[in-house]
């Protein structure tokens, strides 16, 4: 592969990179910002069936820990991904030395 190739290939792999973190954080924000501050009050009309607990102080208190929990298992998801995608991902024998990718 030549350098330009190269490069732009590295260009790209970042910018979705950087696109999937932003778009993973903007759901965070909306999780933890939007309903557990900005939304509570609204939000407070529901309860969570089987505790009684209004789903506004739900979000505030535990709901965006658990959306941040799942956000990491989809990024890692993504990531592997994206990394067979640009062949850097890891190898099958994680003993021998790496003959392809970067």
């Amino acid at each position: 592969m030549t350098n330009p190739d190269l490069r732009s290939r590295r260009a790209e792999y970042w910018r979705r990179n950087i696109r999937y973190l932003a778009g993973l954080l903007a759901l965070w924000f909306i999780a933890s910002f939007g309903f557990g501050i900005l939304l509570a009050g609204p939000l407070d009309a529901w309860t969570i069936p089987g505790t009684g607990f209004p789903v506004g102080f739900w979000f505030a208190q535990q709901g965006s820990i658990y959306v941040f929990v799942v956000l990491i298992f989809v990024y890692v998801w993504l990531m592997n991904r994206l990394d067979r995608e640009f062949d850097v991902d890891e190898p099958a024998d994680a003993h021998g030395p790496r003959e392809r990718g970067w």
